[in-house]
């Protein structure tokens, strides 16, 4: 956990693009459990399973992207300070949707329960 923002961990050019990729696979997965698990819980349909599976899918989707971006980043002349700083801002940015994003299946699930019983 020290060297998670640590940019002097990595001594390679690869190290923020390689350190990315092991963040989003953690966060999908957190995503995908705590989705399941919430929706699981508040006693959910078929039609809200099927919306966490659309939901992981544009998750992945939007990870991708992210991953795509950070190998770009590291082939950048940008310094490693440079960086460094946003590769904080994503991680931090991508553990903040995992979590909240998940989360948000709460009121979604007590409104469907509301309407549909």
């Amino acid at each position: 956990m020290a060297t998670m923002f640590d940019n002097q961990a990595m001594g390679r050019s690869g190290g923020f693009a390689k350190r990315i990729s092991s963040h989003l696979a953690a966060a999908l997965v957190v995503f995908c459990l705590l989705q399941i698990f919430i929706v699981a819980k508040m006693g959910g349909s078929l039609v809200l399973h099927l919306g966490v599976i659309v939901a992981i899918g544009g998750y992945a989707i939007a990870a991708r992207g992210l991953e795509r971006r950070w190998q770009m980043l590291d082939h950048s002349s940008l310094s490693r300070s440079g960086l460094a700083l946003r590769f904080r801002r994503d991680v931090v940015q991508l553990w903040a949707a995992s979590l909240i994003g998940a989360a948000l299946w709460i009121p979604v699930a007590i409104i469907f329960r509301a309407l549909f019983g």
